[in-house]
Parts: structure tokens; C-alpha cells; sequence
């Protein structure tokens, strides 16, 4: 795969506060790629770095050439919406899509993007009538009017309800498969997990993991719980034998398969019912909270 995206030793300083520090990585042609991180980690100033939004210390390419906040070329093939989209009040949808359309057959380009997010009903109707969601549908239909290769989004989902979710994952799907890149930032972990194929890890300015979720995920163990017909009484029996158990809550992160055998024949033994084995595996909101907040995520330790 093609490099679509590379940025190197990013750095931004607001007054004392270093919003990027020495930010480096690449998205290939095709790729969709996740940014996610706390509030305030850097992430919308990374990606107005990458559109040449504002001035920055470092390299950002697009295709192999250069963007900053002075050389804008780059930018006719990207597509972006960061925060909220521009809209104005008194004109309709369709107006929008229109004026942003650049080429020939613009025509069927919105009616594809239209139908492709369900937007028949109101693209005819001024934007002042929208809602959030609709709002939302809007910006989207117009950093993909011109069909970009590399589309940046700063919380794509926000203000959408399920089934518009599911409308913008399916597009944003489909487009990836045609070999354009996605690089979006979201707090819906959960939606975001379904369309990623890689993953930025971003905290207090800085690269903290670059991978795929899977990867990330498979890193930690899975967590077993077990239920029994005296949970507080099992977990004082199973400390006092040396497992390691919180005080009320048979739980522990697994080591191999053979772990959990041993504890619930220990437990049987002992005189107790096990009642149910629940295996917790790790998805994208458990594994980053691991990651950024470890203290915070440990629950019993392992036996």
C-alpha cells in the first residue's frame, strides 16, 4: 500500500501547554484509521495540522508532497469535517452539496451521496429546518461531494441516531473498499470499533500506541468472573489459599485455560457452587482503559 498520509515530529505549543510533542505516523491508501484519546489530548489540533489549518513544527504529506499552513494544493484531495460543519441557515441541503460540487456530472454525484445517506426527504429543505443529526449528514455529504482520496473526520457520529450510524458506517465502508482513506476521530468507541482496521492512541500530545485493534485488544488478558453461592466467602477462601481475589467478586485476569480450571476445582473442593464462569474479552473502550488509566481499570488481580 501507498502512503496517503504521513506526518513527522509534529510539535504545537499554546502558551505553556504542548498540545502536539513530536507526533510521527503514516495512514496508506485504503486504510481506516482511528485517532481516539481523552479530551484534550491534541487530537483536533493534529488533524488541523494535517489540513494545513494552522502553523506547526514539523512535516505533514499528503501523497507524497508537502502541506503547510502556506502550501495548500495537497488539499484539493482531501475532504474534511473538523467540529462542526459550515452551514448556512438559508440554504437547502442540496444548495451546499451544489455550490461545494466541483466537475462534471455533479448531478449524480449528489443524488448518490443523498441516497447513500438517506437524505431524500429534507435535502430539498432550507438548513435552517435541520436538525443536528441532519446537520451532521450534511457535513459529511459535502467533505465527500468532490470524491476525495483521503477524508478526515473529527466526530463523524455526533448527533446522528442508529440508523444514521449505520448509514455512514456502510458509506464510509464502501468507500474504503474503492481505496479511499479515512482518518476519524471519535469518542464512539464502540461504533468506531466496527469500521477501523488501525488505531492512533493519543494522550497529553503524544503518540501512545500505534496499531491495529486487534492487536491492542489481544494484548490483555481476558477477565473471568465467577459466581458462586457465597461470592464474599469464596474470594476470603481463595486469598487465604494465595490466589489473588478482590473482596466480594470471584475475578481474575486469565493466564492460560488451565487457570481457570484450577480455581473452580479448588472452589468445588472448598464446598462451593459455581454457579456461572463469565470470560469478559477485552474490546477497543476496556483495552484503551487499560491502557490510559491502569490504575483505574484493575479489578482483582490474576490467579
Amino acid at each position: 500500500m501507498t502512503t496517503e498520509l504521513k506526518v513527522s515530529h509534529l510539535n504545537k505549543k499554546y502558551r505553556t501547554k504542548k498540545a502536539l510533542d513530536d507526533v510521527s505516523f503514516e495512514v496508506k491508501s485504503g486504510q481506516i484509521v482511528g485517532l481516539v484519546g481523552p479530551n484534550g489530548s491534541g487530537k483536533t489540533t493534529l488533524m488541523k495540522a494535517a489540513l494545513g489549518l494552522i502553523k506547526v513544527d514539523g512535516e505533514v504529506e499528503i501523497q507524497g508532497d508537502p502541506v503547510t499552513f502556506s502550501k495548500h494544493k495537497q488539499l484539493e484531495k482531501v475532504g474534511q469535517l473538523i467540529e462542526y460543519p459550515a452551514i448556512y441557515p438559508f440554504l437547502t441541503g442540496y444548495d451546499h452539496l451544489k455550490m461545494f460540487a466541483d466537475g462534471k456530472n455533479q448531478k449524480a454525484r449528489i443524488d448518490e451521496l443523498v441516497q447513500d445517506l438517506g437524505m431524500q426527504d429534507y435535502i430539498k429543505n432550507r438548513a435552517k429546518s435541520y436538525s443536528l443529526g441532519m446537520k451532521q449528514k450534511l457535513g459529511i455529504a459535502m467533505a465527500l461531494i468532490n470524491n476525495p482520496s483521503l477524508v478526515i473526520l473529527d466526530e463523524p457520529m455526533n448527533g446522528l441516531d442508529p440508523h444514521a450510524v449505520i448509514e455512514v458506517r456502510q458509506l464510509i465502508q464502501k468507500l474504503a473498499k474503492q481505496g479511499v482513506t479515512f482518518l476519524i476521530s471519535s469518542h464512539i468507541l464502540s461504533e468506531l470499533e466496527k469500521v477501523i482496521d488501525h488505531l492512533i492512541i493519543f494522550n497529553e500530545g503524544k503518540v501512545v500506541r500505534d496499531t491495529t485493534p486487534q492487536e491492542l485488544n489481544g494484548s490483555y488478558k481476558i477477565r473471568v468472573v465467577i459466581k458462586t453461592n457465597d461470592d464474599r466467602a469464596a474470594c476470603e477462601t481463595l486469598n487465604n489459599a494465595g490466589f489473588k481475589m478482590p473482596k466480594t467478586k470471584v475475578s481474575f485476569l486469565l493466564k492460560d485455560e488451565t487457570t481457570l480450571a484450577v480455581v473452580i476445582k479448588f472452589l468445588v473442593e472448598q464446598g462451593f457452587d459455581v454457579l456461572d464462569v463469565d470470560k469478559q474479552a477485552s474490546d477497543l473502550e476496556s483495552s484503551l482503559m487499560k491502557l490510559l488509566y491502569p490504575n483505574e481499570s484493575a479489578q482483582g488481580g490474576e490467579a
